[in-house]
């Protein structure tokens, strides 16, 4: 498993959100590097962002394209993509970032 991992949830159909594209980039000078990326699987899950059990620390960020997703339920979305920035203070610690979406709406916070 990956220093970071992510668990995405459909709040409005109850059930994990299977086939979301998410990004993750690492703040390097001032600019964002992709260091990973993967589509999340039926369980809503991605356990492989990273090849590495370790990560640096700094400053990273998820990009989930939750407007594809939506769109392949036949539904309308008000944020085709959520971003989710956090900073990585130790870095021997797991960081799980789960996201709750719906059309209108999202959530996220610290896992375990």
């Amino acid at each position: 498993m990956s220093a970071i991992t992510t668990h995405v949830l459909d709040l409005s159909r109850g059930c994990p959100a299977a086939g979301v594209q998410v990004i993750l980039e690492h703040e390097a000078g001032g600019s964002w590097k992709l260091i990973g990326s993967g589509i999340t699987n039926t369980d809503g899950r991605i356990t492989d962002l990273l090849p590495s059990k370790s990560i640096e620390t700094g400053v990273y960020r998820l990009l989930f394209n939750t407007g594809k997703y939506f769109a392949a339920q036949h539904t309308q979305t008000f944020y085709p993509e959520v971003i989710v920035t956090f900073r990585i203070e130790n870095s021997d610690q797991h960081y799980h970032v789960p996201l709750l979406v719906s059309p209108f709406g999202y959530s996220t916070y610290l896992g375990s």
